[in-house]
């Protein structure tokens, strides 16, 4: 569940800025069909950083059991709050990969 003010705290800890919630948004992200993620972002109005002007945060349980604050800066190529759901969950992947990164695609 997320609470915006202790998310706006993840951002002032995680970026160094402000912040104002401006909405919830359900996001539900799937690859070859199966849910990779699903639940509401928050998208709060940042202030003091020379290119984002929006930031996503979302809290998750993680396979621990251990709550987790994900906060995303709105820069390019973060564009929305799917976009930043994208980028969080393949650098989780990517984390427990080691830091590998799949060279299928070349």
């Amino acid at each position: 569940m997320n609470d915006p003010q202790r998310l706006q705290r993840a951002i002032r800890d995680l970026h160094g800025l402000d912040s104002e919630h401006v909405e919830s948004v359900p996001v539900h992200e799937t690859f070859q069909g199966k849910t990779i993620w699903e639940g509401d972002v928050e998208v709060f109005r940042i202030r003091g950083h020379p290119q984002a002007q929006l930031a996503y945060a979302w809290t998750y349980k993680d396979d621990n059991g251990i709550w987790q604050h994900v906060a995303v800066l709105g820069v390019a190529p973060i564009k929305d709050a799917v976009d930043a759901v994208r980028a969080a969950v393949i650098a989780e992947g990517r984390k427990r990969q080691g830091g590998k990164i799949d060279d299928d695609s070349r």
